[in-house]
């Protein structure tokens, strides 16, 4: 349900983490919604406390000291007797309380699918777009034995299944034996007992039957629409939808304090508004974002264990998410070494180093993973290891926001169930208009010139593309208040949540070292021109403040383009931020540096000196 301003004027949120409960408090003000104060305090959902809603009160004890300090006045208080206030009366109360949690691990479930990179992708799209971590797809055609299957399945014990598989109206057998295997291995939930583990079948609706006798006994079964009722159709909706419902009737029941929580989240109606995993909030506000200013969204949130990307793309807004698990800058480290490789890290270190001196440095950072760099020459290693991270975890992004495969085309029996990559992705860099970095690494760099190279050089944007930081991972809470006011929500989200960095402006196509690239004629507010011809393989900073727009009149040499319609001149405004404009005719398709040291430190030397990213010392 949505409320329009002049019902919420004083709205609190939180989000449960996994160690930290962080609340924000947002107001109307001067005819506008702002993020005022926020707090924090310790999650409180294990032992020796085991209510989560301990934490929440600490940090919302937190918020009224600051706003009695803010506003001088000793009367503000939100909760009364360990209750939110609402609607609230005069200096007491909120209006509304909505919440997000990712405490006690998040959601966690598995998927079961016919063909893995048909029905079985459709399936994991639906629960990672849900919020949750997919632990483990398992298929009729993933080559493991049944007995394996059944195992897995004992051993991981999630908080839900997600059955799905065939289309509607298609042959029931290969549904029937997966529903057998989750019989067979009877599985357990992770949390609480005494109760059955929830499964939602999403398949072949004509295969219903046969499910429910199979399962019925076993588990907590309940039927959904079909993920996939036409090869070439994908419906998600409904099956999000009963994750989420199952997230509050049986995961959140389960956990340490979430049944008063539960009580507590309401809009200004005592009407209850659901608590959210943490990732699907998230993609909320991005979907959100996307709709209110008609662009394309990536948005990257880098932990340290984890790399989640979302992204919204397409004329209907696409929503996709991907974890990855094994990419992370603390407790994840040494999987980026593996699955870089130490010469992906090294070729973005300007200085020259031995190779087991960095893999000390990463090795240390597995074992002490809250650690921060103490010396200029850690921070560079580490920003380095951040770029690999940042860009295996895209392309593993890519390679799962795809179109769906084996649509609008012949398939014989054996395609259907070859391990065979699904359809093109989606992700077109060149239609993307605002790129997101959260996480410490990005959010918390010592210059905001760092966090812009690592973005560019980890994602390189294509054409014109606005680049930005979520300033304290509010994300979360905005995504859940969209729910009951996207106004609100958008709002913080551009005023207080995003710190915009500046716009890159990258050619994209293949020309020659030294040859011409672009033609950059800038004029700034202050009526000062950039006026350059710009070779192959450079960057340039100018200086644009936050709110300050330049004109640009741009014209692109070579075989290089400036947007997905090919051209190669424009006329377009240019958004400035705390870093400015980057003009980038580095290339792309691919980006490639010099192999050897001698040739490719005094490239990077040169690069990050223009971005000012590190003092000159460094760099000389």
């Amino acid at each position: 349900m949505q409320y329009d301003e002049k019902r919420l004027t004083r709205i609190v949120a939180t989000d449960c983490g996994s160690t930290t409960t962080k609340a924000i408090l947002i107001e109307w003000v001067d005819g506008e919604y702002r993020q005022t104060i926020r707090g924090e305090a310790p999650t409180t959902v294990e032992a020796p406390l085991n209510d989560v809603t301990k934490g929440v009160i600490n940090s919302v004890q937190e918020l009224e000291e600051l706003a009695r300090l803010k506003y001088n006045n000793p009367n503000i208080r939100f909760m009364e007797n360990g209750e939110f206030v609402i609607p609230r009366k005069g200096d007491v109360g909120v209006d509304a309380y909505v919440s997000t949690s990712s405490a006690g691990g998040g959601l966690q479930m598995m998927v079961t699918g016919v063909v893995a990179s048909m029905t079985g992708e459709s399936a994991e799209r639906a629960a990672l777009g849900a919020g949750a971590i997919v632990m483990d797809l398992i298929a009729s055609n993933d080559k493991r034995m049944n007995h394996e299957k059944i195992e897995r399945i004992r051993q991981l014990r999630p908080d839900m299944i997600l059955m799905a598989g065939g289309e509607d109206g298609g042959t029931i057998k290969h549904v029937v034996e997966m529903a057998e295997l989750v019989s067979a291995a009877d599985p357990k939930p992770r949390l609480g007992t005494g109760y059955k583990l929830p499964v939602i079948y999403a398949g072949n609706k004509q295969a219903i039957g046969e499910v429910e006798e199979t399962l019925s006994n076993k588990v907590h079964l309940m039927i959904t629409e079909n993920i996939r009722p036409k090869l070439e159709t994908e419906n998600l909706g409904p099956a999000r939808d009963k994750i989420h419902d199952i997230f509050m009737e049986h995961v959140m029941q389960q956990a340490p304090g979430y049944n008063k929580l539960m009580t507590w989240t309401m809009g200004p109606d005592h009407e209850s508004v659901p608590i959210m995993p943490t990732p699907a909030a998230v993609g909320n506000i991005m979907q959100a974002v996307a709709r209110a200013e008609n662009i394309e969204v990536v948005g990257v949130d880098i932990g340290g264990a984890t790399t989640d990307i979302f992204s919204v793309f397409t004329e209907e807004f696409v929503f996709n998410r991907t974890v990855s698990a094994n990419l992370g800058m603390s407790y994840s480290i040494s999987n980026v070494l593996a699955s870089s490789g130490i010469a992906n890290i090294m070729r973005w270190v300007p200085f020259h180093i031995d190779e087991s001196e960095l893999r000390n440095m990463i090795k240390n950072k597995m074992i002490r993973p809250t650690t921060i760099p103490s010396l200029l020459e850690e921070l560079v290693l580490e920003q380095a290891i951040a770029k690999e991270a940042l860009r295996l975890a895209f392309e593993q992004h890519k390679e799962f926001a795809v179109t769906l495969k084996g649509t609008q085309r012949q398939r014989d029996i054996s395609e259907a169930f070859s391990q065979s990559t699904s359809g093109a992705t989606i992700v077109n860099m060149m239609t993307l208009g605002l790129l997101v970095g959260s996480g410490g690494v990005l959010s918390h760099a010592p210059r905001r010139n760092q966090s812009v190279m690592m973005m560019i050089d980890a994602f390189l944007p294509e054409g014109i593309t606005r680049l930005a930081v979520d300033s304290i991972f509010m994300m979360p809470h905005l995504g859940v208040l969209s729910e009951i006011c996207e106004k609100a929500a958008t709002e913080v989200f551009n005023k207080d949540c995003l710190i915009y960095l500046g716009t890159c402006v990258a050619p994209v196509g293949r020309n020659k070292p030294g040859k011409l690239a672009l033609s950059a004629k800038i004029t700034l507010p202050d009526g000062t021109v950039f006026n350059e011809d710009i070779p192959y393989g450079e960057l340039r900073l100018i200086p644009l403040g936050v709110g300050e727009v330049a004109k640009a009149q741009l014209k692109s040499h070579g075989g290089t383009v400036l947007d997905k319609d090919r051209n190669k001149e424009l006329e377009i405004d240019l958004h400035g931020g705390k870093v400015g404009i980057v003009l980038d005719t580095r290339g792309r398709q691919p980006f490639e540096l010099p192999v050897e040291a001698e040739a490719r430190v005094p490239l990077l030397k040169k690069w990050m000196k223009e971005l000012k990213a590190y003092p000159e010392e460094i760099l000389n």
